[in-house]
């Protein structure tokens, strides 16, 4: 970054105008950027359908943008079928009036034309190289808090941005060309994060045969080959029932991040509830949580600390590996038992209590150095895979950067 920007961030920072820069909806951008009416930058495409079949129903989410609906989320048998549904074709905007002011745009990249939600606004550009641009520009910071500005509704949770509204917005941007360069520079920043998140699902493929090999004896690792026994959980782990542990940290068990400290969570405050009955965790032993055992929420520790006494904490025996089950405790078969020796009427009930918990039988190797070794090869895949995590974070942090300094015209491409 050259001191020149540097020098332009700093003031605008502090409120000020740089040279050749003027104050508009936006914040403050280049004197140049004209302001555009949107009704000539975009077109709408309303047409509904209540064909189902020809048309295959999405949903539109921050996350993921023009999505299928997934099984659980489908609720069209509530809707009436008379020309229920808009047609979103490719290259085609939807955008949820509710939701846009969190950033509820997004551009269908699939190839064939789909179905959402009759309330959905569909859009599409008149200039069609604005397309990528449109991508990052819609969802960048200053117009999220331009959308939360003009939204209108009495109550703040109902606020909506209306499409009428929308079409009539008159905001600088810069010239057809540099909107064109701008893009090219997102779009290569894009497909580097691609190719790391394509090679990220590759290490996790990889990880996930590579568990399905060794977790079952069906293939061995180097320098072993003995014998692989079946036992009851309970002659594996005793459950950890310490209490009163004041002073240590609070931890949490989750299903992606493993046991972490409660504080690396995004979590309602709990420091003044009483932590009598929290439960102690130390370093080796397992944890899961009691009603979600059967999802696959179950980690080893790194720490020690006090767990709620929501979750149930396994205390292994000397002649095991717990790193091992702790794996092992991640696979289908294995889940599939945690599911059927659960408790309850209904899955968001089941509870796999200890004392169903130690009925299971598992399948092992009985040479706690051939679990280590396993253990050792899996730890070694989930390093793979964290480093690659953390550089997709940096490079998705480096597109916020660029998407902040172009989409300002803090730094001007050249055209």
């Amino acid at each position: 970054m050259t001191p020149e920007i540097k020098q332009r961030i700093e003031q605008i920072r502090r409120g000020e105008v740089p040279e050749k820069y003027k104050k508009g909806k936006l914040g403050i951008v280049p004197e140049e950027w004209k302001n555009i009416v949107f009704t000539t930058l975009f077109t709408s495409t309303n047409d509904y359908t209540d064909e189902l079949d020809k048309y295959p129903l999405y949903s539109l989410t921050i996350e993921d943008g023009v999505t299928p609906k997934t099984e659980r989320y489908e609720r069209s048998h509530l809707v009436k079928k008379q020309d229920s549904y808009k047609i979103v074709r490719p290259n085609d905007y939807a955008y949820n009036p509710m939701n846009l002011r969190f950033g509820a745009v997004a551009r269908h990249k699939g190839n064939i034309p789909v179905a959402v939600s009759g309330y959905y606004d569909i859009f599409t550009t008149v200039y069609e190289s604005d397309l990528p641009f449109m991508d990052s520009f819609l969802t960048s910071g200053p117009m999220i808090t331009y959308y939360n500005r003009v939204s209108t509704g009495s109550l703040v949770e109902k606020q909506r941005v209306h499409f009428s509204q929308f079409l009539e917005f008159v905001l600088p941007l810069p010239s057809i060309k540099e909107r064109a360069k701008i893009a090219n520079i997102l779009t290569t920043q894009d497909r580097v994060i691609e190719l790391k998140e394509k090679h990220l699902a590759e290490k996790q493929r990889q990880k996930k045969y590579l568990m399905q090999q060794l977790l079952t004896g069906k293939r061995c690792v180097s320098g072993f080959g003995g014998e692989w026994k079946i036992d009851r959980l309970g002659k594996l782990f005793l459950e950890r029932k310490e209490t009163n542990c004041e002073g240590l940290e609070m931890l949490a068990i989750t299903g992606t991040q493993g046991i972490i400290p409660r504080k690396e969570l995004d979590l309602k405050d709990n420091s003044s509830e009483d932590k009598s009955k929290y439960l102690k965790v130390c370093v080796g032993d397992i944890g899961y949580n009691t009603m979600r055992m059967w999802q696959g929420v179950s980690a080893y520790s790194n720490y020690e600390g006090i767990v709620s006494p929501a979750y149930t904490i396994l205390k292994p025996s000397s002649s095991i590996n717990a790193k091992y089950f702790a794996y092992l405790f991640k696979m289908p078969e294995i889940i599939f038992l945690f599911y059927r020796y659960s408790q309850g009427l209904v899955d968001d009930t089941r509870n796999l209590k200890y004392e169903n918990f130690k009925k299971i039988r598992v399948f092992y190797p009985s040479d706690v150095k051939e679990q280590t070794a396993i253990a050792k090869v899996l730890s070694t895949a989930d390093r793979e895979i964290d480093l690659l995590r953390q550089d997709i974070e940096q490079e998705k942090k480096k597109k916020k950067a660029l998407m902040q300094l172009l989409l300002t015209g803090i730094v001007r491409v050249k055209i």
